[in-house]
């Protein structure tokens, strides 16, 4: 029986400049957590290897530091680790791989597949890897896993990063292509895959593992890693995907006619926990006081959460004749508003609503209080 762990798309280095300095630096720090947490479980069943297929790092001009502390995240699994480069990593003729070796930082249970080649694991497997060697290419690199002959008798495992043509979305497949069908064709007892950052089969010897920590909002399955058990050349792979990463990416697109609507968002924004990292997009109209409550449940959820960015530009301002009142906006101020609100279309109405706001919180501002203080 061989036991693994597949796993790509990484991504070390990864800046999350959309968010704050602090959550945007704890997500950089996910990413090395998330490397620590798969060596564990690696060394906890007892894998035979763990296969990286791709996309290691962010770039080629991540930090000494970034690579260093990347291969130190690995330490607690002393099995064999297979890598190999994908479009963001690729084996350049100088590349972060060549630098990680001329630092002397990468251990010797770590195998780096930088040339196609095939690579006997733990006398147990033979691994047939495709690292791109440039960022992106329009031949498929695993063409070459069909005309290898057989060298011994053991399994063999291909490892590669790219699209398989016809599973994935028209974007996706234009570069680095993978022929579907590929682990039949070549006989391949398992095919292990990176670049759709989901875990997602396409067949059933050959899988996407996606990224182990979450780093989109997009709902495919990511935040895990495979662990997949071979009997043998000729059995299928048993694959169980297991959930490893820390953060929840959510996404919350919302359309509102009516001030109810805002309240159900509001509440949903009221269980939006510490791991979650949340995108939201409010469109359609709401009242000025429906406005202040949602601005008040994303200052709220910020907090909790641990990165929230929002976008409310679509949001159309209708104040209600009790927002008036409430403002005490009659004469001409009245007026003022009465025209900011029919001016919300075309070109103008991003500034007319933000000067609905402005306007609104000046006059807020000067309403008669009552309570202590007052």
């Amino acid at each position: 029986m061989i036991s693994i762990l597949h796993t790509a798309d990484w991504q070390i280095g990864r800046v999350f400049s959309q968010f704050e300095p602090d959550d945007a630096a704890a997500l950089f720090e996910a990413r090395f957590l998330a490397v620590e947490r798969l060596a564990s479980m690696a060394t906890q069943h007892q894998v035979d290897a763990i296969l990286v297929a791709g996309d290691v790092f962010e770039a080629q001009t991540v930090t000494e530091k970034t690579i260093r502390r990347l291969f130190n995240a690995m330490a607690g699994f002393t099995g064999p680790w297979v890598l190999i480069p994908g479009n963001h990593d690729a084996a350049l003729t100088e590349s972060v791989w060549t630098q990680a070796q001329r630092l002397h930082a990468v251990p010797s249970n770590v195998l780096l597949c930088l040339e196609p080649e095939p690579v006997v694991v733990a006398e147990k497997f033979t691994v047939l890897p495709a690292p791109l060697t440039q960022r992106n290419t329009y031949n498929d690199l695993t063409d070459w896993f069909s005309t290898t002959p057989r060298q011994d008798e053991l399994p063999r495992i291909g490892l590669a990063h790219g699209s398989v043509q016809g599973i994935l979305s028209e974007d996706i497949d234009s570069a680095n292509p993978i022929a579907a069908g590929r682990a039949e064709e070549a006989d391949l007892a398992y095919l292990a895959l990176g670049d759709w950052h989901g875990a997602k089969r396409i067949d059933d010897r050959t899988w996407y593992a996606g990224t182990p920590e979450a780093d989109r909002f997009k709902d495919n399955d990511s935040g895990q890693v495979l662990l997949v058990s071979l009997a043998g050349q000729g059995a299928p792979a048993t694959v169980t995907p297991v959930p490893i990463g820390r953060y929840t990416w959510r996404q919350m697109d919302w359309h509102a006619a009516v001030d109810a609507e805002i309240d159900v968002l509001v509440e949903k924004l009221e269980r939006i926990a510490s791991e979650d990292v949340l995108q939201v997009r409010v469109a359609g109209t709401c009242s000025l006081t429906g406005h202040r409550r949602l601005a008040d449940a994303l200052a709220a959820a910020s907090a909790r959460a641990r990165a929230v960015v929002w976008d409310t530009s679509g949001l159309r301002l209708e104040p209600t004749e009790e927002d008036m009142q409430a403002l005490h906006a009659d004469g001409f101020v009245g007026e003022v508003l009465q025209e900011l609100r029919a001016e919300q279309t075309g070109q103008t109405s991003e500034l007319a609503r933000d000067a609905i706001l402005a306007l609104a919180r000046i006059l807020d501002g000067r309403r008669p209080r009552t309570g202590a203080g007052a």
